[in-house]
């Protein structure tokens, strides 16, 4: 295939979209439909790269499962090679032929038993449409070099983004993610992740282990996802990066069914659904996660705070993403937790995000850092404000830059290893004391502690500054004073009293 430019997921996303309205269903409903048939692409594409293989072998091994076993490529049948479901994108029965590659990819690969969707006969969906994704989407996904661009997981992630949320699920952008995962360098170990959405904390965590030279089987995948939709996005992503990873048997409530029990997990990532009141706290009451408190019933923050601390192994370390509120609330059970929390030296870092970061939440949010790790600085805590960090990168959304990522990461782990590197830096970070976080009743908003930013002096004196500031100010109220008045006037000669 030709080599992938910038703009090419946007330009397949904005032809797809195209589609939407005339496909006959939901949007949410679209989007597994679209993500259905790119992982049945790129399988199909992976397995025909080492069929070919095979052939040049020419050992007779090319329908051998164990041959693509070994290479962990997904063993598929003909009627769900992609060049078979392409013969037949203009027949009136290409939903069934598509639902029927699906059950027989399951049958082949028992790690995709109940994964694949495999909806695309029913009566409402646009059967001409189905076949024109098809053919959109009937290039080179899983050869060389496509993956050496890494061009299915720059499609699946932009179109998970741009689909957005199903049922209240939120997609973390990337950037996001990226910090989070440079933050607490996930080389090796148990990773867990109690709301894994569709698997980007994971994809990440296996990229920044690539990105340092590392073995993708030095760390260990462990996940929970409550919609089942979401669960069997989440099992293609990982089964199109090779990640072999744990969702637990089956789709459910964190809190309610916990499906690692057991876990105790080297690093914890998670962007946990805010502010949810009715998480089932009545059901919970004597949990023995609650060790710093009873969450209260009507907000989930805490619980999911807590949740995460007793996952932590002795060597633990978590980030996670939680509304601006969790590290100021005065309630009475929030606050009490917090405190304890605090006292009990595991909160290592607070950082303050800018706004615009998500496409689908506006809540102001923050990061929070917490460490089993922290013999050296128990006594102090690292406060960053990120708030001005980031470009727009139109009127709504913002991103952060890899420079920027890097910068923040640095900051914390110069800090961390309490390497000379360090030093507190007005209005962005600040290393306090516990002391001064008792002072400050606990709360742990990075504004408190890091002040405002000092501005350069231009060597102009005060006095002289607010002189010419003040009269600089005074003429642009009279100049709207004037321009008032010959509105006023404008109107008054067409007959119009203001």
């Amino acid at each position: 295939m030709a080599e992938v430019t910038l703009g090419f997921e946007n330009q397949l996303w904005e032809m797809a979209d195209k589609m939407r309205g005339r496909m006959g269903v939901k949007d949410s409903e679209y989007g597994n439909v679209v993500l259905g048939l790119i992982f049945l692409k790129y399988i199909s594409d992976s397995f025909d790269e080492r069929y070919q293989d095979l052939v040049a072998e020419g050992e007779g091994f090319e329908e051998d499962r164990d041959a693509y076993a070994e290479k962990n490529v997904f063993f598929v049948p003909p009627s769900a090679r992609w060049k078979f479901i392409k013969e037949s994108a203009k027949l009136p029965t290409i939903g069934q032929i598509i639902d029927d590659a699906m059950v027989a990819i399951e049958r082949e690969n028992t790690t995709l038993k109940g994964v694949l969707p495999k909806t695309y006969a029913r009566a409402e969906i646009n059967k001409q449409v189905l076949g024109e994704l098809v053919d959109l989407f009937s290039f080179n996904l899983g050869g060389k070099e496509a993956k050496a661009q890494d061009v299915l997981g720059r499609v699946y992630e932009y179109f998970l983004g741009h689909f957005g949320s199903t049922e209240g699920e939120y997609y973390t952008p990337p950037s996001i993610v990226r910090l989070l995962v440079g933050m607490i360098e996930p080389f090796e170990g148990r990773v867990y992740d109690p709301c894994c959405g569709s698997g980007g904390m994971f994809v990440q965590s296996a990229k920044f282990v690539q990105a340092h030279e590392g073995r993708l089987d030095k760390i260990h995948i462990y996940g929970q996802e409550s919609i089942a939709e979401t669960w069997r996005l989440c099992k293609m992503n990982l089964a199109i990066r090779g990640i072999d990873g744990d969702l637990g048997k089956e789709n459910a409530d964190t809190f309610g069914n916990d499906q690692h029990k057991l876990l105790k997990a080297d690093f914890v990532l998670a962007n946990p659904p805010f502010n949810i009141k009715d998480w089932g706290a009545p059901n919970l009451t004597e949990d023995v996660r609650w060790k710093y408190g009873m969450p209260p019933a009507g907000n989930a923050n805490y619980a999911w705070i807590e949740h995460i601390i007793s996952k932590l192994s002795p060597r633990g370390v978590a980030g996670f993403v939680l509304a601006n509120g969790s590290m100021s609330t005065t309630t009475t059970a929030e606050a009490a937790i917090r405190k304890n929390i605090i006292e009990a030296g595991l909160v290592d870092c607070i950082i303050t995000l800018p706004p615009n970061l998500f496409y689908n939440v506006t809540i102001p949010a923050c990061l929070w850092f917490l460490s089993r790790k922290r013999e050296n600085r128990r006594e102090k805590l690292l406060f960053i404000d990120a708030r001005k960090l980031g470009t727009m990168l139109d009127r709504k959304h913002r991103e952060l830059s890899d420079e920027e990522i890097q910068t923040v990461c640095d900051t914390y782990h110069n800090w961390r290893d309490d390497k000379p590197d360090y030093e507190d830096q007005q209005g962005f970070c600040k290393s306090a004391t516990l002391d001064e976080v008792r002072a400050q009743d606990y709360i742990l908003t990075p504004g408190r502690y890091v002040g405002i930013e000092k501005q350069e002096d231009d060597g102009e004196p005060f006095d002289e500054k607010m002189t010419r500031l003040t009269g600089q100010l005074s003429g642009m109220f009279q100049k709207s004073h004037e321009l008032e008045n010959e509105i006023r006037q404008r109107l008054g000669a067409i007959g119009y009293e203001v």
